[in-house]
């Protein structure tokens, strides 16, 4: 299961891992990195990113919204990243912005495919469609184990929302989704161990990240 990216002048990065991985502070000090070399970066998230999408991503995370089956999650997950895709996303690139992302549509392969049992191949071509077949140019993978990830998560007053809560098996499969992933698309991955510092993982991000524009 091979993932294209399409040649656009700007650059698309996603931050992928299970809950806990250090996502959102990686892709805030590439952010950051990347704005202190005098690109212009958009930092983004999913679910979300869009006005509809912040709305979807309440349905899909926070606790109380009633039953929601399999297929219907994976169905609000591509609805959010279809607008994201369209509305902010792809006009970013093609502005030659640099795009990063907490999380894409290898989140919904890892964790409706596997985890949720809907099958990879099903959610690979639902998100093809959803997003006009946009991929990430490079997808980095903090790989964390669902231990260290709980530990994390859990860690001080915070409080695990509705896709964190699940259990450890679950997140397993999730972990082992993702690397059957990155093995199947080398050429666009970046996998890294979480538990990692977090100045030794924004390094190799950046190198890697540079290496690649120097080759745009």
């Amino acid at each position: 299961m091979t993932l294209f990216t399409t040649a656009q002048p700007g650059l698309f990065i996603a931050f992928e891992g299970g809950d806990g991985a250090g996502k959102s502070t990686q892709a805030a000090l590439l952010t950051q990195a990347m704005s202190d070399a005098g690109r212009t970066v958009l930092r983004t998230r999913e679910p979300g990113g869009t006005p509809v999408g912040e709305k979807l991503r309440s349905l899909v995370l926070e606790h109380g919204q009633g039953e929601i089956d399999a297929k219907t999650e994976a169905l609000i997950f591509a609805a959010a990243r279809a607008a994201h895709a369209a509305q902010v996303i792809t006009p970013a690139v093609a502005r030659g912005e640099i795009v990063v992302s907490d999380r894409y549509a290898d989140s919904s392969i890892a964790y409706q495919g596997a985890g949720r049992g809907l099958g990879t191949e099903a959610i690979v071509k639902l998100n093809d469609w959803a997003t006009n077949s946009l991929w990430p140019d490079l997808t980095v993978l903090l790989d964390v184990s669902p231990a260290q990830g709980r530990d994390r998560r859990t860690a001080g007053d915070a409080a695990e929302d509705r896709m964190e809560s699940e259990p450890d098996d679950f997140h397993a499969t999730i972990r082992a989704a993702f690397l059957a992933l990155a093995h199947a698309n080398p050429e666009r991955y970046l996998v890294l161990p979480a538990e990692n510092s977090i100045a030794e993982l924004a390094q190799a991000i950046h190198e890697r990240v540079t290496t690649l524009l120097g080759s745009a």
